[in-house]
């Protein structure tokens, strides 16, 4: 078990590492090349939309003929190609010409990611925290060291830094062992799962915690920079963030002995409308670091139970489909319509107002929940 532990949190890292590139930095880098807020919305809505997209197609092939470790692979070779294009152009055309090339390989990734977690770890599930950690472990590293090379230098060497992490992905692939075969005949009726009310209750409630992280996403970054924070600064509020995320996941197991995956859910939404409530109005920089430890539920937390908890709710013939979907919908469509909102709205109503209504988002999201666990 050990090496396999090490496999998967090697491809957990190198994941996540790309993604403490991406995510705080690379709508800056475009806000730099001059692109409005709404096109850095539509540029990260059409690699949303992919991610939306594309999972539930490829995650229906890999477990319908049972080749899930073939296409991961291939994906995570065809994306890095796909994004090195970038190197040839800052035109806003070409350059969402070009995401949305890259976002029809990454798509899958994530997903079969934590399908191979789940079926690897067997009866060592609840440990996934831990095994998840290295990426969160990997996202504070790299914005850290990140937000001083940018200052050093420019936003500009964002796209080289992702290239070379994506291609380091892309390698140690390869080691991913095979997972056992289930019959091929099943697949059917173990995605018929996904219309059970209890999954699609759940994934709508994710759906708007997800919609609701598309001013941080999206945003935060450069509100910081014009709020007057540097780079560095920068760099630290995502780390802290991934800091408190790490600590959750690493005892995450401890907390879901005490309390059921639907309870966890419900008060990472609880604490998500704090959080969104506090960057309402907050500008100075204890206030703003104090938001990012609450971090610790709205992502840590939440991300740990919702696994686990659509795990529980899809059988062993539909696996990668059931975290497909997940991931779909909440990284996919829940993120897209974010950032949809957010570039729309961003300079017209401001990240103050943005955050305000996200605020309102998860709260909704959470009644959801909390109203049909009453139910059932």
């Amino acid at each position: 078990m050990k090496p396999v532990k090490f496999i998967l949190g090697t491809q957990y890292f190198l994941y996540f590492g790309v993604l403490g590139l991406f995510l705080p930095f690379f709508n800056l880098y475009c806000y730099h090349l001059g692109f409005s807020g709404f096109e850095i919305g539509v540029l990260n809505s059409v690699k949303t939309l992919t991610t939306a997209l594309f999972p539930m197609i490829w995650a229906t092939i890999a477990d319908r003929f049972h080749i899930r470790r073939p296409i991961y692979i291939f994906c995570t070779f065809a994306s890095t190609a796909a994004w090195g294009l970038f190197l040839l152009t800052t035109d806003f055309w070409l350059m969402f010409a070009i995401i949305a090339v890259y976002g029809f390989f990454y798509a899958p990734i994530i997903a079969f990611l934590e399908s191979f977690s789940m079926d690897l770890l067997g009866r060592e599930k609840a440990r996934y925290g831990r095994l998840r950690a290295w990426g969160s472990l990997s996202f504070v590293l790299v914005v850290i060291i990140t937000g001083r090379i940018i200052d050093a230098f420019s936003t500009d060497i964002i796209i080289v830094m992702i290239l070379a992490g994506s291609l380091a992905h892309a390698v140690f692939s390869i080691a991913v062992p095979t997972v056992k075969k289930t019959h091929a005949s099943d697949f059917f009726a173990g995605a018929r799962t996904m219309l059970n009310r209890r999954v699609i209750i759940f994934v709508i409630a994710a759906f708007l915690m997800l919609a609701s992280h598309g001013t941080y996403y999206g945003f935060f970054s450069i509100h910081l920079e014009n709020l007057g924070f540097s780079g560095s600064f920068i760099g630290i509020t995502w780390a802290l963030a991934s800091v408190s995320e790490i600590f959750v996941m690493v005892t995450s197991h401890r907390l879901l002995k005490r309390f059921s995956y639907e309870n966890v859910l419900i008060a990472a939404f609880i604490v998500a409308v704090i959080r969104w409530g506090i960057l309402f109005f907050a500008a100075a920089a204890p206030l703003i670091l104090f938001s990012q430890l609450l971090h610790a539920m709205t992502y840590g937390a939440f991300h740990v139970a919702s696994i686990l908890y659509m795990d529980q709710l899809t059988p062993k013939e539909a696996k990668t489909l059931g975290q497909a979907v997940n991931n779909a919908v909440t990284y996919g469509f829940g993120i897209m319509a974010g950032f949809l909102l957010n570039g729309y709205y961003f300079e017209i109503l401001g990240a103050p107002i943005l955050f305000a209504i996200s605020a309102g988002m998860a709260f909704c999201g959470g009644l959801l929940l909390f109203l049909n666990k009453v139910d059932t």
